[in-house]
């Protein structure tokens, strides 16, 4: 049985940096305050040409999208993937919102998504609980 958090970062483009740091502990605080110190998933940084890939492939949508989360198997919760040039985008367009915090906030709803949370099919649960969780951790 395994024990202990066994969450990773992949970096699979090269365009925006990655606070890696920031976001580990970002991810550290938030399976805490979700009451799941045992979760296993990974946070994949992506192009908008690969999560168009996955969002056609998977969701059968013809664009890129910010995030996606892809359920796992029993012990692994399983995989968020952000488009860091997504990401990139929105921030810009805010007066508010920066780039590593678009980050977190994406890597948020994305792991809700993975333990069970579902904003297109539930009753308002996620988004409150997002914004919430967006206020403990300002993002």
């Amino acid at each position: 049985m395994k024990t202990g958090k066994s969450y990773y970062l992949l970096n699979r483009q090269r365009k925006h940096r990655i606070d890696s740091r920031g976001i580990r502990r970002f991810l550290a605080g938030l399976v805490k305050e979700m009451g799941q110190p045992e979760a296993s998933f990974t946070v994949v940084f992506v192009t908008d040409k690969a999560i168009h890939d996955y969002n056609f492939r998977y969701r059968h949508i013809d664009k890129p999208t910010d995030v996606l989360s892809f359920s796992g198997e029993e012990d692994y919760l399983g995989d968020i993937v952000i488009s860091t040039e997504t990401a990139w985008k929105q921030a810009r367009r805010s007066a508010t919102l920066s780039f590593d915090d678009n980050i977190r906030r994406l890597a948020l709803h994305g792991f809700l998504h993975l333990a069970g949370y579902d904003h297109e099919t539930d009753s308002g649960e996620m988004r409150t609980l997002e914004r919430r969780l967006r206020r403990r951790f300002q993002c």
